[in-house]
């Protein structure tokens, strides 16, 4: 409990410290958003095919008049650290993704120009989370099924089954239902590109392979470390073989190759942007949670862990000695992983 809570000061401390650094990143953001805005429209007055593209049939002078001074200039006193700025950027960049969001899908035109505002809305929603707190309060993310905690239960039998079903849900819904609604709207806006059949032939292989990697990781999960893939439900035992012998987050490699793959298959360009974005804030806001609290439960086995296998590159080859360690410490008769009860 001592232990806990010293890391949660030192987590707090270490925040309080870098507090300056991300204001500043955030503001830097928003200056980078002004240069951005004024070069669009400065390609909008002498590239017709820009305006198309991004505008549709929308008037240019008559949204000039108004998206220059609140988003251009807007964005420019946000990166002066003026706050009432910042809502200002926020709220009509939000407004006006909407907008282009809905007349994209009504008249097919200007998806360009709804992809690009939708992107603006959400790096003006972190970047004001930077400027007005200092940092991403990303913990309260983990809630519901997605708060760490381990599995209640050890029994193979009803791990592997919670495996499956989840499995199955975060697949359909991730790599099936939300790609499909990308691609529809990608469709609709007049942004898809055709691409050749290799391309295509390469995702589905990319698939499978990624789709094998996935359920072995999953598997390895279940059978060594008694839990499942979600965090609500997770392994009690640092699991260390399988794919996890070679790479710390094989899971999260097979989704995001997944997810690029969907995209390739079908043809989509959007898709693999989202997978990316996605496996980028995934990194970024969750990933150091969960090895935080790897770290709290698994003490120097984690850490050691964490110093022979590296988290996205794989790692093909250990000492001898350590490899004799951990035969060692995953014998038959622990189920191939090391073993700490909470």
């Amino acid at each position: 409990m001592s232990r806990a809570a010293d890391k949660q000061k030192a987590g707090s401390r270490h925040n309080k410290r870098n507090r300056p650094l991300r204001i500043f990143h955030g503001r830097m953001y928003f200056a980078l958003q002004a240069l951005a805005g004024a070069a669009w429209w400065l390609g909008v007055t002498m590239l017709p095919r820009l305006r198309e593209a991004t505008l549709g049939g929308l008037d240019p002078m008559l949204v000039a008049v108004v998206g220059i001074p609140l988003f251009v200039i807007a964005s420019g006193l946000a990166a002066l650290h003026l706050r009432w700025a910042v809502w200002i950027t926020l709220g009509w960049t939000a407004l006006v993704a909407v907008f282009m969001a809905i007349y994209a899908t009504i008249t097919t035109e200007a998806g360009l120009g709804a992809v690009l505002m939708i992107s603006a809305t959400v790096g003006s929603v972190i970047a004001g989370i930077l400027v007005f707190v200092g940092r991403i309060p990303s913990e309260r993310l983990l809630i519901g099924p997605f708060a760490f905690r381990s599995s209640r239960t050890r029994v193979r039998s009803q791990v592997l089954v919670s495996t499956i079903i989840q499995i199955m849900v975060l697949w359909g819904v991730f790599l099936i239902v939300v790609p499909a609604i990308i691609n529809s709207f990608e469709v609709r806006w007049n942004l898809a590109v055709k691409f050749p059949i290799l391309v295509a032939v390469a995702g589905f292989a990319l698939l499978a392979f990624a789709s094998v990697l996935g359920v072995w990781s999953a598997r390895t999960i279940a059978n060594f470390g008694s839990g499942t893939p979600l965090p609500s439900a997770m392994a009690n035992h640092l699991v260390v073989r399988g794919p996890y012998e070679f790479v710390r987050n094989p899971m999260a490699i097979a989704g995001i190759a997944q997810g690029v793959a969907i995209g390739l298959f079908i043809g989509s360009w959007l898709v693999i942007v989202y997978a990316i974005v996605g496996s980028l804030l995934w990194n970024w806001l969750i990933r150091p949670h969960e090895e935080a609290d790897l770290r709290q439960r698994f003490g120097a086995e984690f850490d050691e862990y964490c110093r022979r296998v590296s988290c996205w590159v794989p790692t093909f080859s250990q000492p001898p000695d350590e490899e004799e360690a951990d035969g060692e410490n995953t014998g038959p008769e622990d189920s191939g992983a090391l073993r700490r009860e909470e």
